[in-house]
């Protein structure tokens, strides 16, 4: 019997130190991270941000790699077919990530199977915003009118099936109105048909939108956060505007392909979140109009979990497909 239970400890011990050394050595070559969309926008930059940073505390080598198309999903479905070593990582969102499964009636692969949460990066909100001339000068104006005029205001989105889509659908059953979406291929082109008046609203995330507002071509009515933007400081929050609860953002963090060894995960996610508590990280990404926010894997994998099953309804309310 002692012969036995020495014989468990030393495997024990043995398993432990093997553990300790792979995250010590771990990575011992470059790492991949894959950023969903092409380069200069806003994914982008924040990835890059992060990675950049990762690579000068840390003396890593992290290559970025940029597999845009189908609203992310691309680049998503590359990082799922990698291997599980710990040197493939993609910066995911709540669009390609929790949104996705309920849009692609044949998507390649599934968020909550083939992935591992690591640590959660920033969210941002969506803002509501018209032109500098427009008549509408609050959120509540915009409510007044669609009540007295249903189906006659427009809002265009970066295109169907978006969380900025899904936001003003989420505004129309919150305020009980029907605004009309105007599906767009990308942010920029509503912010101009917004500025034009061709349109009556745009729904955008504040980095695509905070550079209009602050050249005043853009009137900023409302984010869609629980809290204000810390970028958009004096615009209130929907809810503030009397739509109690409203809250609608979206999210980017890292993740790695599902059977990555835990002490990898552990290790990314304590580098990560370091990183966040960084001033100079901190002003980096409310550059970017993001608000940065640390979470432990488990909460990542529980806020994943909570916006998958959310997205589904909202998804199958809007009516939303994309073939």
């Amino acid at each position: 019997m002692r012969t036995l239970i020495k014989t468990i400890l030393v495997s024990v011990a043995l398993s432990c130190g093997a553990v300790a050394a792979h995250a010590q050595t771990w990575p011992a070559s470059p790492v991949k991270l894959i950023i969903p969309f092409p380069p200069g926008g806003g994914t982008d930059i924040l990835s890059r941000i992060v990675a950049n940073k990762l690579a000068e505390t840390n003396k890593w080598n992290i290559v970025a790699d940029n597999r845009g198309g189908a609203g992310g999903t691309i680049g998503v479905a590359e990082a799922a077919k990698a291997a599980p070593n710990g040197y493939t990582l993609v910066m995911g969102q709540k669009d390609n990530m929790a949104v996705a499964p309920w849009l692609y009636k044949s998507l390649a692969y599934d968020p909550l199977k083939d992935f591992t949460p690591v640590a959660h990066v920033a969210y941002t909100p969506v803002v509501i915003v018209t032109a500098a001339n427009s008549k509408f000068k609050t959120l509540a104006d915009v409510v007044n009118a669609a009540r007295s005029a249903p189906g006659t205001i427009t809002y265009g989105s970066p295109g169907n099936g978006t969380t900025i889509h899904l936001a003003g659908e989420e505004l129309n059953v919150a305020a009980k109105i029907k605004l009309v979406h105007v599906p767009y291929k990308g942010s920029s082109p509503a912010m101009v048909d917004a500025i034009s008046g061709t349109l009556d609203l745009a729904l955008s995330s504040v980095p695509s939108a905070l550079g209009q507002i602050k050249a005043g071509k853009l009137r900023a009515l409302a984010v869609t956060s629980a809290r204000r933007s810390t970028s958009l400081p004096d615009v209130p929050t929907v809810a503030e505007s009397g739509y109690k609860g409203f809250d609608v953002s979206t999210w980017y963090g890292l993740f790695v392909p599902a059977g990555t060894p835990k002490d990898i995960v552990a290790r990314l996610n304590g580098e990560v979140n370091k990183l966040l508590e960084m001033p100079e990280m901190k002003n980096a990404i409310h550059a970017q109009g993001a608000e940065p926010q640390a979470m432990t894997p488990e909460k990542f994998s529980s806020l994943l979990k909570a916006d998958h099953q959310s997205m589904k309804e909202i998804v199958k309310e809007a009516g939303v497909k994309i073939e």
